[in-house]
């Protein structure tokens, strides 16, 4: 070990293991452990730190000793700078690895949690291209490459269409080929860069807050359905339908071409008006037969077909037999309350977001299913006991929480309404586990199965069914 201006180098670490958001763990040889952004497990390395916490080091790699056995040649050109598949130069069978055992690891040690044997985490078929929602977004002035900086030639072109470098804000990465979003997304988004700069349309500059483009949109369904969303900053009329008309003629596939004009701050549209310009203002994906309306600011599975998986472990778990009261708690736009509702008496749906529940509502209408009603708001609020008095005592409860978990109060309802079977599905096997000691003494952990809807990332999902104790 030694200092390098303020930082520690430390020479020779060995990297052991896969650590939470993607980092890897090396081990100094006084036993100090160092969380790592660009090693894979089995490297030797040398490592120069970049923060000192109390009992770890954050670093990076700077010289390869050996390198590991478990790595691969990464797909993309942008693989080290993006930041969004971190996990792209470590083999896919070696991923698959480190996400079950991260499952397992949390349920174990922050659950406390005696579990039967988990099955073998389920991986994605896809492993490129799975991705059935892209946001990009414009700038004035990209994110330079080292290999520019240091030529010290003037950078003319500075205009980018892609993703922010990871903790800027401000920064974009322009991308030359994303391979997360199959054709004709790179198409679409080339296309809308190359022709904007041509006819001087201008990029955001979010710093000064002036510009024209300011995000891209682009989403694919199963039913080969295609949605393209371009967000103005500024309102001008001529060239915003210029831009759209000259995408309607290229890419005659686009099913709904929408529009956002968006001169506040920042750039969500959940509050703002979406305008179709052509064709639809949604598509619609499909699954065994149901077909569910997608519109701008619809919540879906990115990955649909590892959704799909997801959701027959789900329909699995429930095991339900025709005369069950389900709650389905977070229920979206109620996928999995249709999903399951064929084999259940009857489905109710809770959801915080109101744009979500007329989603789900519409998509039971459209589908015909007659037995699952839903509900909006706050679930802490709307779960409480007025509501289970009039709608009835759940047989089974199917949780699906965002990725902070389930509220302290929502967790003591479910125990207050003890029904006979939980099924959690979670984003966050480690909130999952927490949520889940505080039901241990009186559920049982029955089965757990993870699943892999991020191929290159360190995200996977995991379901659990609880039974009560007899």
């Amino acid at each position: 070990m030694r200092k390098n201006k303020r930082r520690l180098v430390f020479e020779n670490v060995e990297v052991i293991d896969a650590g939470a958001k993607g980092k890897t763990i090396g081990k100094a040889s006084d036993g100090r452990v160092i969380f790592l952004t660009n090693a894979v497990p089995g490297d030797v390395v040398d490592v120069q730190t970049t923060k000192k916490r109390k009992s770890y080091f954050e670093g990076v790699a700077t010289n390869f000793h050996k390198r590991s056995e478990k790595r691969v040649e990464p797909e993309c050109q942008h693989f080290g700078v993006c930041g969004g598949c971190k996990w792209q130069d470590m083999g896919y069978d070696h991923q698959l690895f480190y996400k079950q055992k991260e499952v397992e690891n949390n349920l174990r040690r922050i659950g406390h949690l005696e579990l039967p044997e988990i099955n073998p985490i389920l991986g994605s078929k896809k492993q490129y291209f799975y991705r059935n929602k892209m946001e990009f977004s414009f700038s004035d002035s990209r994110w330079l490459t080292l290999d520019e900086i240091k030529s010290e030639k003037e950078i003319e072109d500075k205009n980018a269409l892609g993703f922010h470098i990871p903790g800027m804000w401000d920064k974009i990465l322009d991308i030359k080929k994303c391979h997360l979003q199959r054709d004709p997304s790179n198409a679409i988004r080339l296309e809308t860069k190359n022709f904007a700069i041509k006819n001087r349309l201008t990029f955001f500059n979010p710093r000064n807050q002036h510009g024209l483009l300011r995000t891209l949109m682009i989403r694919t369904s199963s039913t080969g359905e295609l949605m393209v969303l371009i967000q103005f900053f500024e309102n001008d009329k001529q060239k915003r339908e210029l831009l759209l008309e000259h995408l309607k003629e290229k890419f005659p596939e686009i099913t709904s071409l929408l529009y956002v004009i968006n001169e506040k701050q920042n750039d969500t549209i959940y509050d703002q008006e979406v305008v179709c310009f052509s064709g639809r203002d949604h598509i619609f994906e499909e699954m065994e037969g149901l077909q569910f309306k997608i519109t701008a600011k619809s919540f879906y599975q990115t990955n649909s077909e590892q959704a799909y998986e997801l959701y027959k472990v789900t329909r699995d778990f429930v095991k339900l037999q025709g005369n069950e009261l389900v709650y389905d708690l977070y229920t979206g736009t109620g996928t999995i309350a249709q999903f399951v509702a064929k084999n259940a008496k009857k489905v109710i749906g809770i959801e915080s977001v109101p744009d979500a529940i007329l989603d789900a509502k519409a998509n039971a209408a459209h589908n015909q299913i007659k037995n699952v009603e839903f509900f909006v708001g706050d679930m802490k609020n709307v779960l409480n006991d007025d509501f289970i008095k009039q709608h009835g005592e759940p047989d089974i409860i199917i949780t699906d929480p965002p990725r902070d978990g389930m509220h302290k109060d929502v967790v003591q309802q479910i125990l207050n309404v003890s029904p006979k079977r939980i099924v959690y599905v979670s984003c966050n096997s480690a909130t999952q586990a927490r949520d889940l000691e505080l039901i241990k003494d009186i559920y049982d952990v029955v089965k757990v199965q993870p699943v892999d809807m991020f191929p290159q990332t360190h995200h996977v999902e995991n379901v659990v069914l609880l039974e009560k104790k007899n």
